[in-house]
């Protein structure tokens, strides 16, 4: 006689039965969605990691970049300390930076941290800035603890080309600042962030349990490390998943780590969260688990396909998916993929653009040379004439790099050519008109006239004797700038009549390509330019095909 069983028991039993297989392969599924899901975390974290280690190489190249600017400033060519200080500490306010003197021994002269006059001893890390001087390269110091800053910094230090009392340039950094790149390029997902010096010290850490300054836990050989790579290592009895891209510029570390137990603790907690809705529920589980199952499988899937095409450069258009942290993993990497072909349009850009000035340059530089050549008499005039003419264009690209963006003033740029040939007595210059920026090729063109005017009147006119003078001023209309230049010799004996490489230069560079109306005028005691130019040309900046080469 077989036993009586209810039916509560036979309903038991069935879902007893139904629930093995289902949850079996519930958790089977689970495992393939979980290791599809870690092997685009691990690509996040890749990713991830390289983007910050450009950030760091971004960082100190900028930092170099400031350093060789600095490098050619005027006021640190003729020791006037002062006014270096002062610019230093504007330029460089809210970068986190700081500007640096030493002398020969290594003693700081400033340091833009405290008032200047302060006397501050030696530099913190002499050893850095002997190797540079050394090397006449620039070198990046790894981490130590400043005694001005009072806490941990890193410098990037720049030699000085010319000998003088300043063999080098500082800029110093906290290593706190690190930090921002680390928070702007983390991958998430239960990995931590470092950034590691030379020595293997922690610059910068996203961990709260890695101390800066002091080694990194992991022991890693860095210096076997010259390509991003992907491995494990095992420290105790703990295992860890580690991603590590080196920065070449400065030769740190960009370390990105993750236990296996952190790794496989969202496996873990579905797995737990899985069993114990199918003793609740078995139906509604088994149909939530497949539907949530291949949701996520698609979504992890097509997270895969666009982690691919962004790695190749290709535009990853933003797709909707069912689960909500999917969709924002999927938003950040179309939002990387409009980024990276941000940039690399950018870096196209920026490529010809160095082209186009390059060859607005030579072609300057080749017209310079057959003007001088059409007028030389021998090969020393020729030789003289045409290296006071590349100066003279050197001195404006000068002013252009110091101005950037925002132009030249017409001051400045008159000043500059006027200079090498300017008397001991201040009273035979006169320099006077309202504060007028100029474009780069405005500025390039009126530069190789100042250039000419001012060499003529060495040779010939106010200049040439001890009792010249020179007047220079200019004013403004609503739509020209009237520009005049007069030389005043007393007794002048009326030159002959010549056209040398000054007049075409004037006529053309400055009369064709600015539309220029341009007065020549040969008065008893010296001679007079006006130049009027409509401020429509000024202020387009005409480029090198309607500057340059039209000229």
């Amino acid at each position: 006689m077989h036993p009586r069983r209810t039916i509560s028991a036979l309903l038991v039993l069935l879902v007893a039965i139904a629930i093995a297989p289902i949850l079996a392969f519930s958790i089977v599924l689970l495992q393939s969605n979980a290791r599809a899901q870690m092997e685009v975390v691990d690509t996040l974290a890749e990713a991830a990691t390289n983007s910050i280690a450009e950030s760091v190489e971004r960082e100190i190249t900028g930092m170099i970049t400031t350093l060789r600017v600095i490098s050619t400033a005027p006021s640190l060519r003729e020791g006037r300390i002062r006014e270096l200080y002062d610019w230093a500490r504007s330029s460089l306010a809210g970068s986190g930076g700081h500007l640096i003197l030493v002398d020969p021994d290594f003693n700081q002269i400033f340091n833009t941290r405290v008032p200047i006059g302060q006397a501050l001893g030696q530099t913190s890390n002499p050893a850095a800035v002997q190797h540079a001087v050394d090397s006449r390269q620039p070198v990046i110091s790894d981490i130590f603890f400043g005694r001005t800053a009072q806490t941990w910094v890193f410098n990037v230090v720049m030699p000085v080309p010319e000998e003088g009392r300043v063999p080098a340039l500082i800029l110093t950094q906290n290593a706190e600042n690190l930090q921002r790149l680390l928070q702007q390029g983390r991958s998430g997902n239960g990995w931590s962030t470092a950034l590691l010096d030379r020595g293997g010290k922690v610059l910068a850490s996203t961990s709260g349990s890695t101390e800066i300054a002091q080694p990194f836990f992991l022991d890693l050989d860095l210096q076997s490390h010259t390509d991003p790579e992907h491995f494990w290592k095992t420290v105790g009895e703990r295992d860890y998943e580690v991603v590590i891209s080196p920065s070449p510029s400065s030769g740190w570390w960009v370390v990105s780590w993750i236990s296996s137990q952190d790794a496989s603790r969202s496996t873990r907690r579905a797995l737990l969260l899985l069993l114990v809705g199918g003793g609740i529920v078995i139906a509604v589980v088994m149909l939530a688990a497949l539907y949530l199952a291949r949701q996520i499988a698609r979504s992890v899937r097509g997270l895969a396909l666009d982690a691919k095409r962004l790695g190749t450069g290709e535009l990853v258009e933003m797709r909707t998916y069912p689960v909500a942290e999917v969709n924002v993993v999927a938003q950040a990497l179309a939002d990387a993929s409009r980024e990276r072909q941000s940039a690399e349009n950018e870096i196209r850009f920026l490529m010809r653009e160095v082209a186009h000035r390059s060859k607005n340059q030579l072609t300057v530089v080749s017209s310079i040379a057959k003007q001088s050549a059409r007028n030389a008499t021998s090969f020393p005039d020729f030789q003289e004439s045409f290296q006071k003419r590349i100066q003279g264009l050197a001195r404006s690209t000068d002013l252009l790099i110091a101005g950037g963006v925002g132009g030249v003033e017409l001051r400045d740029l008159v000043c500059a050519q006027l200079e090498p040939f300017r008397p001991d007595s201040a009273s035979r210059l006169s320099i006077t008109g309202p504060v007028f920026r100029l474009g780069h090729h405005t500025a390039q063109t009126l530069g190789m006239a100042f250039h000419e005017l001012a060499t003529n009147a060495a040779k010939y006119g106010a200049f040439a004797g001890g009792s010249g003078r020179i007047d220079v001023n200019w004013t403004l209309s609503a739509e020209q700038l009237t520009l005049r230049w007069r030389e005043t010799v007393a007794g002048l004996e009326k030159p002959a009549e010549r056209r040398g490489f000054g007049t075409e230069v004037i006529e053309r560079m400055v009369g064709r390509a600015l539309d220029a109306e341009i007065t020549r005028t040969m008065h008893e005691d010296g001679l007079e330019w006006v130049f009027v130019i409509p401020l429509a040309r000024l202020e387009q900046d005409a480029p090198a095909e309607s500057g340059a080469e039209r000229a």
